[in-house]
């Protein structure tokens, strides 16, 4: 699993000349990282007499963004596995007409299970930006900047996500499913770049 090497290990293969792990991987792991600054935040905040009076708040945006955590880490593999999925599929023989049809059904549903892994990772993004602008309007205040780069890190899990998304629907020909996922992926595109502004608004506050 690639959640479980060394950041190097990481990096390296990130840097190699197989194209999985990708931007897609890149992307949730930037996502899981933004939520994480999210429950440090918290962390930071929860058991301070100052913010006493937002401690149980803390304490249910922490649950809250260790459950987006651990949802975009998963991502960080899912999304390669999907898209080795799609690489076999491309893979299958193509010889007979029957073979044919064969290959190209098994590559149009891998294609739309690889597109519905970065529409996650953007829906997970939506979730956690509403949590990083909390911390960043209620939680400790010597953090800002931590919730400021959450808020950051986030933007780049969900844009990452949406080109992966893009790129996906772009090969599929099941005009139904391709507006209907397009139309959520700007929907939630367009909420997050809000959040996000929201989110350092409230951070600048804290750093002026």
């Amino acid at each position: 699993m690639l959640t479980e090497k060394t950041v190097h290990e990481f990096l390296d293969e990130l840097a190699s000349n197989s194209p999985a792990p990708g931007g897609g991987s890149a992307s949730a792991l930037a996502g899981a990282v933004g939520a994480g600054l999210v429950s440090m935040v918290c962390r930071l905040t929860i058991g301070k007499k100052k913010y006493a009076d937002v401690q149980a708040e803390m304490e249910s945006v922490l649950q809250q963004s260790e459950r987006l955590r651990a949802g975009m880490a998963r991502l960080v593999d899912e999304d390669t596995e999907v898209f080795k999925e799609v690489m076999a599929a491309f893979g299958l023989p193509k010889e007979t007409l029957e073979e044919q049809e064969r290959r190209t059904a098994a590559i149009q549903a891998a294609t739309k299970k690889a597109t519905l892994v970065p529409l996650n990772l953007m829906r997970l993004t939506d979730e956690a930006i509403a949590l990083a602008k909390i911390v960043a309007e209620k939680g400790n205040k010597n953090s800002a900047s931590d919730a400021g780069v959450a808020a950051l890190m986030l933007q780049t899990a969900c844009s990452g996500a949406a080109l992966n998304v893009r790129i996906n629907l772009s090969s599929l020909k099941e005009e139904a499913f391709v507006q209907e996922t397009a139309g959520q992926m700007k929907g939630i595109a367009q909420r997050v770049e809000a959040g996000v502004m929201e989110t350092l608004v409230f951070v600048n506050k804290s750093l002026m």
